[in-house]
């Protein structure tokens, strides 16, 4: 149970530096550049997959090459969200994608819905409305927060369908993320040696050791949940349920205890939905 733990911690931290980042004057972009090349060494260190299944007729490289584009456009929006609705509302948003990836797997990869996946579902959307209102005296942020925590929700679900299509064609998912960071990482520094050369932002060795030690925890994430799912192979959905509400939990309350954000009466409904929400998600895959 240790590494749902560790799952959890780092998901949570991830958050926490692009809250962070600004106050600091870390330049996100910058730093999710690096953040792929520590994803892409520690996948090539410590998973150390087989390419030889990228030969397969069967390669789904539409989806492989659509994901080096995904990951970081949703890094990218992730921050803005974090920045502008908070960790609490951001982490809630990430973890509600679950509800459209559920979707799709009705509608595009034949799963069977039930009752307790339908009324999770039904709850979750819920919880996305709760969670997504702002008090009143900050309407104008929240229109901004509502946009990005959106953007944050389809932007999840969105890899985890374009995941879901590369497993469904054989692909080992070990080998889709090495090729998928590395494809992610060039076409980021690509970007980001436009910018230098353009004078439009300078790269700097803090932003080089921002950008790795999140890459860290980017991958932390990845590799401590895998490892969940091998200790305990016969429980998948008690893993599943465990991972997202664990992060909407300690995502509020670093939210709320360490950076003072505040949240409404709706916001708590939701929060409180979205929980319910997992759980009978996790209950239906039993």
């Amino acid at each position: 149970m240790h590494f749902l733990v560790l799952s959890v911690i780092c998901s949570v931290l991830v958050s926490v530096l692009l809250k962070l980042a600004p106050r600091q004057g870390i330049d996100i972009p910058q730093a999710v550049t690096w953040n792929y090349l520590a994803a892409t060494v520690l996948s090539l260190l410590l998973f150390n997959p087989s390419l030889q299944s990228l030969q397969s007729a069967h390669t789904p490289w539409l989806a492989l090459f659509a994901l080096p584009v995904a990951l970081p456009g949703i890094f990218l929006v992730l921050a803005r969200a974090v920045r502008e609705a908070g960790i609490v509302r951001s982490d809630v948003a990430q973890r509600l994608s679950l509800l459209l990836s559920l979707a799709a797997a009705f509608l595009l990869f034949g799963e069977q819905a039930n009752g307790w996946k339908l009324g999770g579902l039904g709850l979750g959307l819920l919880a996305i409305i709760g969670v997504s209102v702002r008090s009143g005296d900050r309407k104008a942020a929240a229109g901004q927060g509502w946009g990005w925590l959106l953007g944050v929700w389809a932007g999840f679900a969105l890899i985890d369908i374009l995941l879901k299509q590369v497993a469904a064609a054989g692909t080992p998912s070990t080998a889709a993320l090495l090729v998928s960071f590395g494809i992610a990482f060039v076409l980021m520094l690509g970007w980001q040696l436009q910018r230098h050369l353009s004078g439009g932002s300078q790269l700097t060795s803090t932003n080089l050791v921002y950008g790795l030690l999140l890459g860290l925890l980017n991958f932390g994430n990845i590799l401590f949940y895998v490892r969940a799912h091998q200790a305990l192979p016969d429980s998948p959905a008690t893993i599943f349920a465990s991972m997202n509400i664990g992060v909407v939990c300690l995502g509020a309350l670093v939210g709320v205890l360490v950076f003072g954000e505040k949240t409404s009466m709706w916001n708590r409904v939701g929060l409180a939905l979205a929980v319910v929400a997992i759980g009978l998600i996790a209950r239906g895959t039993l």
